[in-house]
């Protein structure tokens, strides 16, 4: 329409247009739009326009406070969830009603939800880097010991060397990467930014989360809402420093590749350019396949499943992926595969074992059980409304049928090993992307209509351009959408803290921990033996190519048993076969008794005996003490 005062380039439509709106009723005329189709709007003034900075910043001021007021010298069996200031909560509650009111407004400038979600990923991420002196986790301290043996010894070693800790040099990509990334810093170690790693790597993975999920809609409110999910749902922990963070942003960042590039019938131009697009994937798939095992597989099963779909049945991608991962497997890996295959054979098939936890992997304790029935309940909620999205928006569903697929692809893994009791949570962190897109979809009171395929065009034609399908819900849209939708974002939101930190007990490791380790490594001569309850301790892996390992608690459950009964004499007659000037060393800390008390090993009382009993016998010989833990040396036989 023109502007004011301007004459009409087309009088007699101008004219058509009016009397048609004399005879439209008056109920009609005045009928508000569609609220899920997006309209221009008036641009606001700079005062509205600068509206969703004041809860954004407001939620920030409260996270600040928060974590100044946060003591976690003391954590208990909830891990974080009890020791954070309230103000966190409210920080939470403030930044997730900001983001609900600012991504449906179509007057707000689209910048607005991506400072919402990196805010969000502060508040999740960086909590935890900000309180705790040390880093998280004894995984990312395991790693950080991968990588200093490769600075050390300055490349790759076998089994015969390392024994089981092998497999890291027979995939080696992520470790050597942060090597060459600890030299190019000029740090001592990869200990000096690891803490900060998961927020890292959830930020890496917002560019292709947002390549995918535009493929399929422009709506920028599902599209954000989506990320949200996304962000809230992925508690599992893989952001830690390890292959898995690295791995699944290149795993989302092939299925963009493939989703926006491959499958659109054209001719020779668009073969050329499909064919650059295969090196930039081949890139990805390989530095995939050299950095982790299970990776690699996941995204044979999803392109597999995407080959199915009339639009992307292209098997160049699927190709590429499986020649590349077989050979790595015939050639650096085979050593790793070939004693490990027989257990990997007995394992396929067997669902019930895959899924299930072990010994020592049930959560024990009131804190423990509920912030593992708050991370399930979590995962359950974000799966059930994927489940009514796909019911309620039926042009959705049809049209986002290659998003519905990446959800599902990663389910029949169960099927295929145990990984360690970990598969049941790979799974739900690789369903995650597709499943937080319908989610996404229940929550709005009607999702707009995807982008659809073009139709496949005469040969020698140019593709047809994609075009807009008119909303088609299978039900009709959510009248309490306005005040419920909102809550269920807030509850989600709020359970990833309880499923994503609940368990800070076991995986914090206070500064008197890391010395007393380090104070052991410090003296222990080459072939010496560290006995400890757990690998749940920082620096559990330093120097693993000169020093020997027993957790005791991994051994038989007779043989525990045997501890329990008489801990200082089995444990002695353990540790005997030492032999000069090597020594033997008994260590026990906080971090190994939060963990065998939080999953099912040994109680409290039962731990108090095993270091009450290496106290007084006249076996050992205490090395060092502090306040979060002790440790023994094996006293030569006389």
């Amino acid at each position: 329409m023109p502007e004011t005062g301007e004459t009409p380039e087309h009088p007699e439509q101008d004219s058509r247009t009016s009397q048609e709106s004399a005879t439209t009723p008056a109920h009609e005329a005045s009928a508000r739009p569609d609220p899920s189709v997006p309209v221009p709007a008036a641009r606001p003034t700079r005062v509205a326009a600068a509206w969703p900075a004041v809860p954004l910043l407001a939620a920030l001021a409260l996270w600040v406070y928060a974590v100044r007021n946060t003591d976690v010298s003391a954590l208990d069996d909830y891990g974080l969830v009890s020791a954070l200031h309230p103000t966190f909560w409210a920080g939470l509650a403030v930044l997730t009603a900001g983001f609900w009111f600012t991504v449906r407004d179509p007057r707000r400038r689209a910048g607005w939800p991506a400072a919402y979600v990196l805010g969000l990923l502060v508040i999740e991420r960086a909590t935890q880097a900000v309180l705790y002196p040390t880093p998280l986790y004894a995984w990312a301290w395991k790693h950080d010991a991968v990588i200093d043996h490769l600075l050390t010894s300055g490349g790759l070693q076998s089994a015969d060397r390392l024994g089981d800790m092998a497999v890291y040099d027979q995939w080696p990509g992520f470790f050597a990467a942060q090597a060459a990334l600890v030299r190019l810093l000029g740090v001592d170690n990869a200990a000096m930014y690891m803490a900060w790693w998961p927020l890292v790597s959830s930020v890496l993975l917002l560019l292709p989360l947002l390549l995918i999920y535009r493929t399929f809609t422009e709506d920028r409110r599902l599209i954000w809402t989506a990320v949200w999910l996304f962000c809230v749902g992925n508690w599992v922990g893989q952001d830690y420093f390890s292959p898995q963070s690295v791995a699944f942003a290149l795993h989302l960042g092939v299925l963009a590749v493939v989703l926006r590039r491959y499958g659109r019938p054209g001719g020779r131009g668009d073969r050329q350019r499909q064919a650059v697009w295969t090196v930039l994937l081949s890139v990805l798939v390989i530095a995939i396949v050299v950095s982790h095992q299970l990776t690699p597989g996941m995204l044979v099963v999803t392109l597999l499943a995407l080959a199915f779909t009339r639009r992307h049945r292209d098997w160049v991608p699927l190709v590429t992926t499986v020649v590349i991962f077989l050979a790595w497997c015939l050639t650096a890996a085979l050593p790793f595969l070939s004693a490990a295959m027989p257990d990997m054979i007995r394992s396929v098939g067997d669902i019930g074992a895959n899924v299930e936890t072990g010994y020592g992997s049930t959560p024990t304790g009131t804190g423990a059980v509920a912030t593992s029935w708050a991370a399930r309940l979590l995962s359950g909620s974000v799966l059930l409304l994927a489940l009514a999205g796909v019911l309620r928006q039926k042009a959705l569903r049809q049209g986002a049928l290659p998003l519905l697929l990446v959800a599902a692809a990663p389910l029949p893994m169960f099927v295929a090993s145990s990984y360690g009791s970990e598969m049941i949570f790979r799974v739900l962190m690789f369903m995650l992307p597709g499943a937080a897109f319908f989610a996404a979809a229940a929550l709005l009171p009607r999702a707009p209509a995807p982008i659809t395929d073009a139709r496949e065009p005469e040969r020698g034609a140019p593709p047809a351009p994609a075009r807009r399908r008119s909303p088609l819900p299978s039900l009709p849209p959510l009248r309490y959408a306005a005040w419920l939708s909102p809550l269920v974002l807030l509850a989600g939101t709020l359970a990833f803290v309880p499923s994503y930190s609940g368990k800070d007990r076991v995986n914090y490791f206070p500064p008197g921990e890391v010395a007393l380790v380090r104070q052991l490594f410090d003296q222990a001569p080459d072939d010496s033996l560290v006995v400890a309850a757990n690998r749940n301790y920082p620096l559990a892996y330093e120097q693993y190519w000169r020093v020997d390992h027993y957790w005791f608690l991994e051994d038989t459950r007779a043989h525990v048993d045997d501890i329990v009964r008489d801990p200082a004499a089995v444990l002695a007659r353990d540790m005997a076969g030492v032999e000069a000037p090597a020594r033997a060393y008994f260590l026990l800390t906080q971090g190994q008794e939060a963990n065998s008390e939080m999953n099912g090993q040994l109680n409290t009382a039962q731990l108090r005996r095993v270091r009450e009993s290496v106290a007084d016998s006249p076996r050992f010989e205490r090395v060092a003490r502090n306040s979060a833990g002790v440790l023994y040396v094996l006293k030569p036989a006389s």
